[in-house]
């Protein structure tokens, strides 16, 4: 890492106010002049000249900086470690280093640390950079990660495969950096056991972000039929499974999800509970409502449908068509949990839409409560963007 910065940029005085109320990135179009290298650490001044902190430069993205401290000293190795040793400290409070668990250790900006993410499953531990900052910082952030834990690691597998990488000029990235892997990492989270795919599956290997809405959710399948839509590796549908449900049907595109799903099934003793087919998830859901199908809880967890502002009006569509299909398979009393990842479709646009699908559906529909991403997945509140996860928890008759 780089000791000393070579260079720093200078804010425009909307650029200026933007970081004094809260925000920590500066955009392009607020960068009034100076200059950086590609994930330089930088000294971000007001046109004034005045020091507002220092921050991690891209030469590419629409997001010119992203900062990390306030203060006017540089950040060195002992800043890092801090940082780095406060995220892991966080989620020692929060219950989350059990041995055999799984748990995001560090969330990105939302942790102070730009662009770098870090699930562990185990004992290995799965970084994913996303910006060029992250990327320059890579090796010595493991450093740190390294001495924060408070047990080794078996293996650290980078991850570095996101799509958003273009938008900093970054090539994909896959492979192990320390120890080996052999198949997937099994894990366990509080009763349920899984397996988790960290060289090849979605994201770094699973959804850690709704472990809490597993949970809620399970609550409501005991003696009832479940349809897990958008299933992936089934989390939904085996927890409901282990809380009772007499059945589940899982669905979704991805025949290596699907086997993992039945290995996952197995592992927890409800193979016999649950099915996996292999279907498009809109198409199914049209063709199980129009066959006449009920279930007394149904799951409904898309990819994001609108990942910039431009998709924000086809999404809307998505979500309204997705809810009131799903809306027409739950039975009289039953419960519809719905979840949307896309960032811009924002709390009450999601509300708005799936008020516009029961309409559509003519149910009446209760809200039953509105949560967000597990704890882990920290939100800044000066960073509305880390709150991204939505998981209506629905009511229908």
């Amino acid at each position: 890492m780089r000791r000393t910065a070579m260079g720093k940029v200078i804010t425009t005085g909307k650029g200026r106010r933007w970081i004094l109320g809260g925000h920590p990135w500066i955009y392009r179009d607020d960068i009034a002049g100076g200059e950086g290298e590609p994930g330089e650490l930088l000294c971000v001044e007001d046109p004034n000249q005045n020091t507002l902190g220092w921050g991690l430069f891209s030469s590419s993205s629409r997001i010119a900086v992203r900062m990390v401290t306030r203060s006017a000293a540089q950040p060195d190795r002992a800043f890092w470690a801090e940082r780095i040793g406060r995220a892991v400290r966080t989620r020692e409070r929060q219950g989350l280093l059990e041995p055999a668990d799984a748990c995001r250790l560090i969330n990105g900006d939302a942790d102070g640390l730009p662009g770098w993410v870090v699930d562990r499953y185990g004992a290995t531990a799965v970084i994913q950079s996303t910006v060029q900052g992250s990327d320059r910082m890579r090796d010595f952030l493991v450093e740190l990660l390294v001495e924060a834990l408070p047990f080794p690691l078996d293996a650290i597998v980078e991850r570095s495969d996101s799509a958003v990488r273009k938008h900093e000029n970054l090539v994909e990235r896959v492979q192990v950096l320390h120890g080996s892997v052999d198949g997937p990492v099994r894990v366990t989270e509080g009763d349920l056991c899984y397996e988790v795919d960290v060289l090849a599956g979605h994201k770094t290997g699973a959804y850690l972000d709704q472990r809490t809405n597993r949970s809620k959710a399970a609550a409501r399948a005991r003696g009832r039929r479940v349809l897990d839509a958008f299933s992936y590796d089934g989390l939904f549908g085996i927890r409901a499974a282990l809380a009772g449900a007499e059945t589940v049907v899982c669905v979704d595109q991805s025949e290596a999800a699907g086997e993992r799903l039945l290995r996952n099934a197995e592992l927890n003793g409800v193979g016999e509970r649950i099915v996996f087919e292999r279907a498009n998830c809109m198409a199914d859901l049209r063709a199980r409502k129009d066959s006449g199908e009920r279930f007394g809880l149904v799951v409904v967890d898309p990819p994001a449908f609108a990942r910039t502002k431009r998709e924000v009006e086809g999404a809307e569509r998505g979500y309204v068509e997705l809810n009131l299909r799903a809306m027409g398979l739950v039975d009289e009393g039953g419960s519809l949990v719905s979840a949307s990842c896309s960032y811009n479709v924002r709390d009450d646009l999601f509300l708005r839409l799936l008020a516009r699908a029961a309409r559509d559906a003519q149910r009446r529909v209760w809200l039953e409560g509105l949560c967000g991403a597990a704890v882990d997945h920290c939100v800044l509140l000066g960073l509305p963007e880390s709150a991204y996860l939505k998981c209506a928890f629905l009511r229908v008759e």
